[in-house]
């Protein structure tokens, strides 16, 4: 039967959850290029390596599929594949992992994060973000019912990771607190005394850390053992692991968490009503991916070490711009304070008037304004042009002013 035409209907009837969450700037600046008519843009925005795939990953994926294994696994993932999760983290960190009670595949490491959050998250709870910060992570805690708390690093030293500012803002309403190390968006490596002190702060409120990891094997002064592996208090971390980074494979849709068995068994419930598994193909893949060579990790740890020192030595030549030296991941986050407006404003005339697409900063939290994420996972050549074309902005407004 009809609706009866005389009632008003609401033009909308979305959840009120929709209301809280907004669309990532990078994202944004991603799609106002993909509007652009101009054919020669270069990309700065997107964190993603720009290196295919190893091929003993893609052969695996291959056999795999030929050979009939394209069936829902277990929504835990496959077992071999948890199996070499924790083996991985048994041979970098020591210790060990029960690969069948504390391993959950996800499909990315993203899934794995919004698992943490609706798992320990209850609607009112408070986590703990400092920032700048990667914006899901504020995306996540609102579908999760959570409030997002935003503890701004300083930046005069370099948003190292300032462990009492962060102890402050932990409270008994705390659930949890997030930290990426490196960071996203500054490159950052945070010191092991302040990242215990956190983990420290937040066991003593009952509350998690969920360290998300996935650019560990991406840093620049050596190796770094895993958050949970160095702490006296295992049982308060969540890691968050992915094949996305470290072997570009962010298509593939494969990551991790490794937990505490009541997490885990808990994650791997609300996976069944989510995704169900990761797709078993990319799984097969990312098996292959951690138990295959790692010379191409390692041959694309030096390309993104090359392109680092180009850009930073690039910005230091740029009147008025500044950026600290990334100790890991693959951006660069540069202070363009100097510069007139907002930084979505410097970054929508880097993209339409000189063809450059980066992130604005206030993106990552009200601590990156003034700020403009520059990821170098791209080539020598295109940095080159992008930070010719930044450079030629600094330079007109400049003359202009």
């Amino acid at each position: 039967m009809p609706p009866d035409s005389s009632v008003d209907l609401p033009a909308t009837n979305l959840a009120d959850r929709i209301g809280g969450v907004e669309r990532s700037k990078i994202r944004v600046m991603f799609d106002l290029a993909r509007r652009s008519d101009d054919p020669d843009l270069v990309h700065l925005e997107i964190g993603e390596p720009d290196f295919d795939t190893p091929e003993h990953v893609t052969k695996a994926a291959y056999k795999a599929a030929r050979e009939g294994n394209t069936h829902y696994t277990s929504n835990a993932g496959l077992s071999a594949l948890r199996q070499a999760i924790a083996e991985m983290s048994a041979r970098r960190d020591g210790g060990t992992v029960d690969p069948e009670t504390e391993v959950v595949v996800t499909v990315g490491a993203m899934e794995a994060l919004h698992l943490a959050a609706l798992t320990v998250v209850d609607p009112g709870d408070e986590v703990v973000v400092p920032s700048p910060s990667w914006p899901n992570y504020e995306m996540q805690v609102k579908l999760a019912g959570g409030k997002p708390v935003q503890t701004p690093l300083p930046d005069d030293r370099e948003f190292d990771l300032d462990p009492d500012r962060v102890a402050d803002a932990i409270t008994n309403e705390t659930a949890a607190v997030v930290l990426t190390t490196p960071s996203n968006p500054t490159g950052r490596v945070y010191d092991r005394d302040a990242v215990e002190a956190v983990v420290a702060a937040a066991a003593a409120h009952d509350a998690y850390v969920i360290a998300d990891e996935v650019y560990r094997r991406l840093t620049y002064e050596g190796p770094r053992s895993s958050l949970a592996a160095t702490t006296e208090y295992p049982d308060h971390v969540i890691t968050v692991d992915s094949c996305s980074k470290a072997y570009a494979m962010t298509g593939w849709r494969v990551g991790w968490l490794i937990a505490p068995e009541e997490v885990a068994t808990a994650v791997t419930t609300i996976h069944e009503s989510t995704t169900a598994c990761a797709a078993s193909v990319s799984q097969y893949a990312a098996l292959a991916a951690l138990t295959g060579p790692q010379e191409p990790v390692a041959e694309m740890r030096e390309a993104f070490r090359r392109r680092r020192d180009y850009l930073v030595e690039r910005i230091a030549e740029v009147p008025g711009l500044s950026c600290p030296e990334p100790q890991g991941a693959f951006y660069a986050f540069v202070d363009v304070s100097g510069l007139d407006g907002s930084s979505f404003d410097i970054a929508k005339r880097l993209l339409y008037d000189h063809g450059v697409v980066t992130a604005p900063g206030e993106g990552f939290g009200a601590a990156g304004q003034g700020y403009l994420r520059l990821s170098f996972a791209n080539s020598l050549e295109r940095l080159e042009t992008g930070l010719d074309r930044i450079e030629a902005l600094v330079e007109n407004e400049g003359e202009s002013g």
